[in-house]
């Protein structure tokens, strides 16, 4: 049987050569690797493919162990001032205009979540204080009380 010249390896042009076999790693890397560590490319392959299966558990758990400390961050309560810019009694919150929070953020206006009876006592331009924290729903603003206008007492 005759082969022709693709067949037997001459290639006239780079567009015509023939596919190149498929590698476990397809990149020049392990090329390298060898080179630079004198290893051959079988042992090399073991030793990533073992290095990788040692270090899939460390990377999962270090993917879980941050949930911790954002569940214990939800919880914390953080002192709040503020003025109250409108009662949403429909939506059982407060628009409050507040001061910054250090550490937590800036100063703003927001809604607050609040309970009935914070509802039934506050009005719109009362300066107030309480503890704002963070729930399921939205911001919550809890121990909410009136506090003295600056320019009164």
């Amino acid at each position: 049987m005759i082969r022709s010249r693709r067949e037997r390896g001459f290639i006239a042009s780079p567009w015509l050569a023939p596919e190149p076999q498929a590698r476990l790693f397809p990149f020049s890397a392990s090329r390298r690797l060898r080179r630079t560590f004198n290893v051959p490319g079988m042992k090399l392959r073991a030793l990533l493919a073992s290095s990788l299966v040692l270090l899939a558990p460390a990377v999962f758990a270090a993917e879980t162990k941050p949930a911790a400390p954002a569940k214990a961050a939800a919880a914390q309560r953080h002192p709040l001032r503020g003025v109250v810019t409108s009662v949403l009694a429909d939506k059982s919150a407060l628009m409050v205009k507040h001061e910054e929070i250090p550490g937590v953020m800036r100063a703003m206006t927001m809604m607050f979540k609040v309970d009935a009876a914070t509802l039934k006592t506050v009005k719109q331009g009362d300066a107030i204080t309480g503890l704002m924290s963070r729930g399921p729903d939205g911001w919550l603003l809890e121990a909410v009380k009136v506090a003295p206008a600056p320019g009164k007492k």
